[in-house]
């Protein structure tokens, strides 16, 4: 499951867009202001920033710059009623990755999205697949072996996490950060014990099975023996 940070001010298109994304199962918090926006991505791991032109301190152009002078490379995709093409290029060049005009049709948005999601190197396609286990990103059903898994919404965030980018840790806290709100009462803890039940459910062993745990480095998942 993929998480979004929404940066919008118009409290009733913010509820809108939340709404939306989040029936299109994909993880989302919300801020209202630049500097508030600057400060949650510091905290939080995001895989994609939704960002309004117009707020109440700086500019989404302002902090698109911010953003990608501290090195930030999550693609960004500016949302402006500004449709003139010196202002896009403006975005474009503050270095938003996309850029939607307001008012827009949710179609257009969510196809937005998807595209800016699309990571080629570990995504193809709609199905991940690691060994034995196919996990299809649309349908939100899981495979082992050909025979359907039955999880729960958080363990299938988990594993998607995990195979989208296989042989790569993530530690305690970063999964935290990935996959639940960043507003949640979830703890590492939560995250061991969600772990735990999807290592079960998966027939996974912890010394030989296909996710791994290091001490220190935290959970990955093998394609190859490594």
């Amino acid at each position: 499951m993929s998480k979004i940070l929404l940066v919008e001010d118009d409290e009733n298109l913010a509820f809108l867009l939340k709404m939306q994304l989040e029936q299109a199962r994909y993880l989302v918090d919300h801020v209202a202001a630049g500097l508030v926006a600057l400060s949650q991505l510091k905290m939080s791991s995001y895989d994609l920033i939704i960002l309004d032109w117009m707020l109440p301190d700086i500019s989404g152009v302002d902090v698109c710059r911010q953003y990608r002078g501290s090195s930030g490379r999550v693609p960004i995709l500016m949302l402006t009623a500004r449709g003139a093409v010196e202002d896009r290029a403006s975005g474009l060049n503050a270095g938003a990755d996309d850029y939607l005009v307001k008012p827009f049709h949710p179609v257009e948005l969510n196809a937005r999205v998807q595209a800016l999601l699309r990571r080629p190197t570990s995504y193809a396609g709609k199905t991940l697949q690691v060994k034995d286990i196919e996990l299809d990103t649309e349908a939100n059903r899981v495979f082992k072996s050909g025979l359907e898994i039955d999880l729960t919404s958080k363990e299938f965030s988990l594993l998607e996490l995990l195979m989208r980018y296989p042989n790569q840790s993530f530690g305690l806290e970063t999964i935290l950060s990935r996959v639940w709100q960043s507003d949640s009462t979830a703890s590492v803890d939560t995250v061991r014990t969600h772990m735990k039940t999807l290592r079960r459910k998966l027939g996974d062993s912890e010394e030989n099975g296909i996710i791994r745990t290091k001490r220190g480095a935290g959970y990955r998942i093998v394609d190859s023996e490594q």
